[in-house]
């Protein structure tokens, strides 16, 4: 059984949930979502783990923050992880989760035991001038009539699987839960200096790629040959929507953490 609480940090209450028990694993969602992005995945992973997924500080139901930066995310669940008294712990994050989990590896390599990045793009000052051209992706203006639902809806149809209008309704609800600060975090990833804090990554990682995600399977490759020692497995098919392959995921996942 999933159960909910709050952790007491620096920038807030930190919403979680949390099932099973033994060696902790944590999972970092992307943004705008919440811990519901692994809603899927966490019962196949909490068999044999303490499995937490927190709501990044900012989005969820966590506390709102002021500065949005990969940073202030990533003291953020450690913050949560001092809370819940959870000294080492395997990490794994998508998209912006995986993002946020290559600060945390790099910030406490004694912590981090085991990485898993799933569908996360390599940030450096090449990539961060791309994205300052590109076109924000969840950004729509709020209109009287309730249309910037619509137009939050068609952006990321495109983006997930057809006849799953339930995996769409779920994103929009998160991001709703954030207005209107739904492109905050990718403007964090935006911004992040990756390639001065890969290099401190410590860990067994091992890095997925999904083979129908436009954005993030092209970094696949980059990410990888910044991290000599990273292993890769391909999800072929798999899209943005973690949900939409949470059982390939699992099964990757458990299968890299269970190997000594």
């Amino acid at each position: 059984m999933i159960r909910f609480g709050y952790a007491d940090t620096r920038f807030g209450q930190v919403h979680y949930a949390e099932c099973g028990s033994g060696p902790p694993l944590v999972l970092l969602h992307q943004t705008p979502r919440s811990w519901d992005e692994f809603r899927e995945a966490i019962p196949l992973l909490a068999g044999v783990r303490r499995v937490i997924a927190p709501d990044t500080p900012g989005f969820g139901a966590s506390a709102r923050i002021i500065e949005h930066s990969i940073e202030n995310y990533a003291a953020g669940i450690l913050g949560v992880l001092d809370a819940l008294g959870v000294d080492e712990f395997d990490l794994a994050g998508h998209h912006t989760g995986g993002v946020v989990a290559v600060e945390i590896a790099a910030r406490t390599p004694q912590r981090v035991r085991k990485l898993v990045l799933s569908s996360t793009p390599y940030i450096d000052e090449a990539a961060r001038k791309r994205r300052a051209s590109r076109p924000a992706i969840d950004a729509v203006d709020e209109r009287p009539d309730g249309a910037h639902l619509t137009e939050l809806w068609r952006r990321r149809a495109a983006f997930y699987p057809e006849r799953r209008p339930d995996l769409l309704s779920r994103f929009v609800r998160d991001a709703l839960q954030v207005w209107p600060d739904v492109e905050h975090g990718h403007a964090a990833v935006s911004a992040y200096r990756m390639e001065e804090r890969i290099g401190l990554i410590a860990c067994p990682v091992l890095c997925i790629g999904a083979s129908a995600d436009p954005y993030a399977f092209p970094e696949l490759r980059p990410l990888t040959e910044r991290i000599p020692h990273a292993e890769t497995a391909v999800i072929e098919g798999g899209g943005v929507p973690l949900e939409f392959q949470a059982a390939e995921f699992a099964r990757l996942t458990a299968r890299f953490l269970d190997r000594t």
